[in-house]
């Protein structure tokens, strides 16, 4: 089957839905990939590229004609009107939202899969194409914020005084909030951040954050946020607003699919908030956060607080953006393709292929069956208790013999050896004392770099046992070859993984 990659209909789209890596691996799952002139300029994609990976450019009504056609968005009449009836569009169609989009797509007769729809368990996280662009502008979240703050982002002592660490707020902490809760804590900020799910806390913490407990809590059945009443809603207002004010940045995050964003800021709020703050509005997309965002645009307040109401976060960072949205793309491919012969197979009883599915050859397929991914499970009936007699203790002699069988040897040695190697003994005693001690301080993450120091230790071992090796002394030169052997493969074998590890810090 034929995958057109057209370039993206909607003015100001950066992103691409293929990139030249994402079109080599389509092509090794048997498909043939045909791409639009100039779809991924953007993105710094050049043709040529594209052409290098096997893909085969070509003008747009072709492309549009392709079997599978895959894209950023839903796309406009007019070049649904392009594609064959039969054929298959796969795009962020945002169905529940866009229930014209969708008859339009089965009055064609089109097969479509929304991306945007993957359902939120385990095996299909490689293909949640909102969790990829969410992870992006999270991150971009905080380096706008940043830029409009004007201020450093960590603490500093100088000469000329001291200089007090940002303070910011991230309100949600799913995929978009702990990327800017890492970001900005990496960037030497102190970040607190809010969620209404009690699991968030040890995710908000895990990344470096300070966790805002609020008096609403809730259990997700579907891995999606769920709105809340309005009793619910006046009491996170009050946190959210106590904190905005302490704040000198705060990120919302809150989306609900399908619906308009949840407001979490209040103007009385941001009038509150100290002159030079910041709010960047992730939810900008679905109508804004906070109560005076305007979509796709940076205002300031009368007091001085700055609100960027960006659409396009991710797309601010379109090379990385159309990559990991190409591989999501992929990855569905992969599942799709089990024999990787370039035939797309759409098993509807697979929950995610069913999940995706908006339109089926011209049949209306939303919305798809619920599926329970966070719900907890009914607790089975326990059976009686059976009780069973206490096994006897085991004897104390059972748990100690063996260690008082290596003390009473290691007497024997020291009693037994020459008088010379007694004062060895007392040394190697203490080496072990003051070597536990030492290397249970060391942190767990640097445990491979100190293995590298151990190399040192085991090539005295080797020059050691190499002046033993030539002794008449069956035993001794047996003792003496084993030793050599033992420290060589821990020499070799620690600068091995020591330079495994080095490899992951280096730039390809």
């Amino acid at each position: 089957m034929l995958i057109g990659v057209p370039k993206e209909p909607h003015e100001g789209e950066s992103l691409v839905a293929a990139t030249p890596d994402t079109v080599g691996k389509l092509i090794k799952l048997g498909y043939d990939v045909i791409v639009e002139s100039g779809a991924g300029l953007k993105a710094s994609y050049p043709d040529e590229q594209y052409r290098q990976a096997g893909a085969t450019i070509a003008e747009k009504n072709e492309v549009w004609a392709a079997d599978i056609v895959t894209c950023l968005d839903a796309p406009p009449e007019s070049e649904i009107s392009l594609m064959s009836r039969g054929a298959t569009l796969i795009a962020r169609l945002n169905p529940g939202a866009n229930p014209d989009v969708v008859q339009t797509l089965a009055d064609a007769g089109l097969t479509a899969l929304a991306m945007d729809a993957v359902p939120r368990i385990s095996r299909a996280q490689s293909m949640d194409v909102r969790s990829s662009m969410a992870n992006i502008a999270g991150y971009r979240a905080v380096i706008e914020a940043a830029n409009s703050y004007g201020r450093l982002f960590t603490g500093q002592v100088t000469a000329a005084g001291k200089v007090p660490p940002a303070t910011i707020y991230v309100i949600g902490a799913g995929v978009a909030g702990l990327a800017a809760i890492g970001t900005a804590n990496s960037m030497g900020a102190i970040v607190k951040a809010t969620d209404v799910r009690s699991e968030a806390a040890e995710q908000v913490e895990s990344m470096g954050g300070q966790f805002v407990e609020i008096p609403v809590k809730q259990e997700s059945a579907d891995g999606y946020a769920k709105a809340m009443t309005s009793d619910q809603e006046a009491l996170a207002l009050e946190v959210y607003s106590a904190q905005a004010a302490a704040s000198d940045i705060v990120i919302t995050t809150a989306q609900i699919p399908g619906r308009p964003a949840p407001r979490l800021i209040t103007a009385q709020a941001v009038a509150a908030m100290k002159p030079g703050s910041v709010i960047v509005d992730m939810g900008a997309s679905s109508g804004g956060n906070c109560e005076l965002t305007v979509p796709g645009a940076v205002i300031r307040t009368t007091n001085d607080v700055t609100i960027i109401g960006y659409l396009d976060l991710a797309g601010r960072l379109p090379g990385q953006a159309s990559q990991l949205y190409g591989q999501n793309i992929v990855n569905f491919f992969k599942l799709t393709t089990p024999e990787k012969d370039g035939l797309l197979t759409l098993n509807m009883d697979d929950e995610v292929v069913r999940g995706v599915t908006v339109a089926l050859s011209g049949s209306i397929m939303w919305p798809p069956p619920p599926v329970k991914v966070s719900a907890a499970p009914q607790a089975a009936a326990l059976p009686a208790p059976v009780v069973e007699a206490e096994p006897a203790p085991t004897p104390a002699w059972k748990k100690w013999w063996w260690k008082i069988a290596a003390g009473a040897l290691a007497v024997w040695l020291i009693l037994t050896a020459p008088s010379g190697m007694q004062g060895h003994f007392f040394v190697f005693g203490l080496a072990v004392v003051v070597g536990f001690y030492v290397i249970t301080n060391v942190t767990h993450s640097l445990h491979t770099p100190l293995m590298s120091v151990t190399n040192a230790i085991s090539g005295i071992i080797v020059v050691g046992a190499l002046l033993q090796i030539s002794s008449e002394h069956p035993v001794v030169w047996v003792l003496a070859f084993v030793a050599t052997a033992v420290a060589s493969i821990n020499i070799f074998g620690g600068f091995t993984v020591t330079h495994r590890m080095l490899n992951m810090f280096r730039r390809s």
